[in-house]
């Protein structure tokens, strides 16, 4: 009977009802950055003829307008990264797309972070933490020590189908400091960035009149798209193995 009274059950898992009413505006965040990037990445890939020459017609002033306007459509989950860097490979070619992106890229963390931040407040930790399951993930998460969580957070932004509003509102809402999640967030997206920008820039002296510049893009997007998949299927797979629960033995704590 002490044994009993000493180690009560874990409580039941709630079911998605109690989880959507106890996460607040978190779950409405969360539909909008699961829908609306994909939308608008089809739209902005659709206007990028016109919208690429506009900002390389712009100069300098096209590079600021293309980074501010980055950081703030995918900060607050209105289109999707890759449409973004594909856009500045087109207007400002490979080294200077690459550079305006990723600085799109940092601005528009900082302000997804902010955002996701403001609206858990501490309501989603302490769901976590009556969990355990969850909470043994989150704690091989945050737990660990910053290189650790420096690395976690570089493996989940490396997969090219890793979906970044969505990645912005977990980190976040379950408390991986800023700076670390910044840090972890431009070092495991720059690779993807990289081969979005060169598809982009690509397409700058593609001539569809010419069989073999067709042929080449494709190449090249196929050749891209099979590289990033073996980069996300490794960070996938490190990532399972580092933030897998640990069952704990019963009798650990009697021995």
């Amino acid at each position: 009977m002490p044994d009993a009274l000493s180690n009560p059950p874990p409580k039941p898992a709630p079911d998605l009802g109690q989880i959507w009413r106890r996460l607040g505006p978190v779950g409405p965040l969360a539909l909008v950055a699961a829908s609306l990037p994909g939308l608008g990445g089809f739209v902005l890939l659709g206007t990028m003829k016109w919208s690429g020459q506009w900002l390389r017609d712009a100069g300098d002033g096209g590079v600021l307008l293309y980074v501010a306007g980055f950081a703030v459509a995918a900060g607050l989950a209105l289109l999707p990264t890759y449409a973004q860097s594909v856009l500045a490979g087109f207007a400002f070619g490979m080294l200077r797309g690459t550079a305006a992106a990723l600085a799109g890229v940092a601005g528009a963390c900082l302000i997804g972070y902010a955002v996701a931040r403001r609206a858990s407040g501490e309501r989603v930790v302490r769901m976590i933490e009556e969990q355990p399951r969850w909470k043994a993930v989150r704690d091989a998460l945050i737990g660990g020590g910053p290189l650790k969580t420096l690395a976690i957070v570089t493996l989940l932004r490396a997969p090219p189908n890793s979906p970044f509003a969505i990645t912005n509102l977990v980190l976040a809402s379950t408390g991986v400091p800023w700076p670390t999640y910044l840090a972890g967030t431009l070092l495991g997206i720059a690779p993807r960035t990289a081969v979005a920008v060169k598809i982009g820039a690509d397409m700058t002296e593609l001539n569809l009149r010419q069989g073999r510049s067709v042929v080449q893009l494709v190449i090249s997007i196929v050749s891209a798209v099979v590289v990033l998949g073996i980069l996300g299927t490794l960070a996938n797979r490190a990532v399972a193995r580092v933030t897998r629960p640990q069952d704990r033995d019963p009798g650990a704590a009697d021995s």
